[in-house]
């Protein structure tokens, strides 16, 4: 039985066995008409498959939940999960006013602004093809050190990918369901991992309870088995106005060309660096419990900014997002999130707070 959450063992049941079907779907045109996701209550894929896009909830008011809010509102409020660095070290003390955010070259109005802890809905996301099976042990360990070091009312899942992909273990917070999820090693077979990461992000649209989101990919090759390729797997990400992006590329070892780690590592960089994420290359598997670490450590130090577009939302095609800080007493700052998005007319669950 693939599933470790008890809780819904008889709602997963008939799901249980099922991989991701790889099918070929072109990506969909921005602002195309949703259609509906199947439920994972009957017999269908157990991570919903790429080529499904979820449908958008109805819109309402600010509601408070904490000392925050939740905003069910359009696209129109263009929402940022923004990490700053001054060199290495991470910026914590900047203020609403040290922000400018540019659209497609034009400048926005900056209308929401947070720094705290948020809690986080989070996909772990494991390679799990026949090169992963020495290194499993050391990868679930660190994962976990990764969700005990971050916010205690974070909820995550597990993802297990080869040439298919099965979720192991559903949203939760419970470390030890999380465990039992990662325990499910069956390396085989190729790595999908374009579809798995465009699935992934598919659930957590469809299903988390945090409005911030985070991926952790971890894997050891490149893509050789996915219906999707690595633009639009990009694309569909931003469309969706998805998750962050974490990745781990375990690419050291004799396994790979010096072809073959240039392309993973590209794909790699590039996946988080489009979704505001970063990508670490380990030398060594003892060095993935120091990178869990700094991931934890960053996804609890980021700043969340909200604008509204001064572009309507029918104005189709992809809006670059740049985004800059300043602040006395401080050198040059990096700022670190996603680098745009798809208009698309659809509610989104997402953070604001109550300064304006």
């Amino acid at each position: 039985m693939r599933h470790c959450n008890n809780a819904i063992l008889v709602v997963f049941l008939a799901a249980a066995g099922f991989a991701l079907p790889a099918q070929q779907a072109p990506a969909p045109a921005a602002g195309a008409q949703s259609s509906p996701a199947p439920p994972l209550s009957v017999d269908s894929d157990p991570v919903r498959s790429p080529d499904v896009v979820t449908p958008a909830p109805n819109s309402g008011p600010l509601k408070k939940e904490g000392e925050g809010y939740l905003l069910h509102t359009n696209v129109e409020e263009v929402v940022l999960n923004a990490t700053v660095l001054d060199g290495t070290n991470l910026v914590q003390n900047l203020t609403k006013d040290d922000f400018t955010i540019y659209e497609d070259g034009v400048k926005q109005t900056l209308i929401s602004f947070q720094h705290s802890d948020l809690p986080v809905s989070m996909g772990l996301v494991v390679d799990n093809s026949g090169s992963m099976y020495r290194k499993r042990p050391s990868v679930n360990k660190s994962a976990l050190d990764l969700i005990e070091a971050s916010n205690p009312q974070d909820e995550a899942f597990v993802v297990n990918f080869s040439d298919e992909a099965f979720i192991d273990c559903d949203l939760t917070s419970n470390i030890g369901k999380l465990r039992d999820g990662l325990s499910h090693i069956d390396s085989r077979g190729g790595t999908a991992l374009y579809d798995a990461v465009v699935a992934s992000a598919d659930k957590l649209v469809a299903d988390a309870k945090r409005p911030k989101q985070v991926l952790i990919l971890i894997t050891d090759g490149e893509d050789n088995a996915s219906s999707l390729n690595l633009e639009q797997t990009i694309e569909r990400v931003q469309q969706l106005s998805g998750p962050v992006i974490y990745s781990i590329g375990l690419l050291f070892g004799d396994e790979m060309s010096r072809a073959e780690v240039r392309h993973a590592r590209r794909a790699l960089e590039m996946l988080s660096t489009e979704t505001g994420g970063m990508a670490f290359f380990p030398k060594s598997i003892d060095q993935i419990d120091q990178i869990a670490a700094e991931v934890a450590r960053d996804i609890r130090s980021q700043y969340t900014l909200g604008y509204h577009s001064t572009k309507p939302t029918t104005v189709p095609g992809f809006r670059r997002v740049d985004v800059t800080a300043e602040s006395k007493g401080l050198g040059k700052l990096t700022v670190r999130t996603r680098t745009g998005y798809f208009p698309a007319a659809r509610a989104t669950k997402q953070t604001a707070s109550a300064e304006k």
